[in-house]
């Protein structure tokens, strides 16, 4: 899911929305524009032939809360876990069908329950302007802590606000958005910062993330 803004990159932002690259404390004078999400969606459970979240059923049941053309799909267990945690074979996890799970999949057991939300249109930033990157931390130890307490304490004077609006995260090594990594992250929201556990993976290791947050411009010192 990208989006072409001239010669600048936009990706999407977990929650709210990601922008293209700007300079620290950039006043929101141009059309930059942030992806929202949807509300979670628990239509079914795998007592059947297994979870179908699927669109065109998630459409019909809730008329007018997704948009015509979804620009990403998120899918997570009830209690909160990955799909790459659960280890759960999917039939369909795209923009076209939804989420499905079937049973017949599995081996021996039913697919996990699951909720699912969608990236919609694009909207104005509302005059938010976005901090520098960070990268206080690699992923050597026992993961990769970019958490937004560390980074104001070890940041001081005023470069981070207190209560980010967005948050964007990419890899260092080839800008990824940490959304498209299929990691799974202990923390990542804009209050909170991005936390992954290299526990928390398959192969036992994160990949090394930089950060950036989007705040009220005002909130943001000059």
């Amino acid at each position: 899911m990208m989006i072409k803004q001239g010669s600048l990159t936009i990706a999407a932002i977990l929650l709210l929305g990601y922008v293209g690259p700007s300079q620290q404390e950039t006043p929101c004078d141009k059309p930059y524009h942030v992806q929202e999400w949807t509300q979670w969606f628990d239509r079914d459970n795998p007592s059947g032939s297994g979870d179908w979240e699927d669109l065109r059923s998630l459409r019909k049941e809730n008329p007018g809360k997704i948009c015509r053309d979804p620009r990403d799909i998120e899918a997570v267990t009830l209690s909160g876990l990955s799909v790459s945690q659960t280890g759960d074979n999917i039939y369909r996890n795209d923009l076209k069908t939804g989420f499905v799970c079937r049973n017949e999949d599995q081996r021996g057991r039913e697919c996990n329950d699951y909720k699912v939300r969608f990236s919609c249109g694009a909207k104005s930033c509302d005059n938010v302007c976005w901090t520098k990157w960070y990268n206080r931390d690699s992923p050597s130890g026992s993961g990769d802590w970019e958490d937004l307490s560390a980074l104001i304490r070890e940041n001081p004077g005023g470069s981070l606000c207190s209560k980010p609006k967005y948050i964007e995260a990419v890899t260092v090594d080839g800008e990824i958005p940490a959304i498209r990594t299929g990691e799974s992250f202990h923390a990542y929201s804009p209050t909170k910062g991005l936390i992954c556990r290299n526990k928390d993976q398959n192969t036992g290791r994160c990949s090394n993330y930089k950060v950036r947050f989007g705040c009220y411009c005002r909130s943001v010192s000059s």
